[in-house]
């Protein structure tokens, strides 16, 4: 008997894999954004990306904080797929930055990929969710 055929059985124990994380990321990225609230617009940062950033600040964490725990995983897999679509966007057509290097959007892409697979998996067996809800 192969091993491997039989790992679907785990496939609970990887999605707490995923959301942990892709959860933990949103949990501490969104965190950094913090020092937002104490900067002013200027050219360089216009107030609407400040006040962006400072929605993300609030956002990212409590999602992230979520989707650690796995409550209301589907709805913060939306939002960060939302998320991670307009920073692809942001590298792509205004840094124009490409997939690799300095500044480039892999990362970014494999939350977006993550996020995906949170909102059309769900967050499993180990989860609020499946307490709460019973799904």
């Amino acid at each position: 008997m192969n091993v491997l055929s039989n790992l679907h059985h785990f496939s609970n124990w990887g999605l707490l894999a995923l959301r942990l994380g892709v959860g933990i990321t949103f949990l501490v990225h969104g965190s950094q954004k913090r020092a937002m609230w104490r900067m002013q617009p200027s050219a360089q940062m216009p107030a609407s990306m400040l006040s962006l950033l400072r929605t993300l600040s609030i956002a990212e964490p409590l999602g992230g904080l979520a989707t650690v725990v796995g409550f209301l995983t589907q709805a913060a897999a939306a939002g960060f797929i939302l998320v991670m679509l307009g920073a692809i966007r942001l590298k792509m057509t205004q840094w124009h930055k490409g997939f690799t290097g300095e500044g480039g959007w892999e990362f970014e892409f494999l939350l977006l990929v993550g996020a995906i697979a949170l909102l059309f998996l769900g967050a499993g067996k180990f989860s609020l969710d499946r307490l709460l809800l019973r799904i």
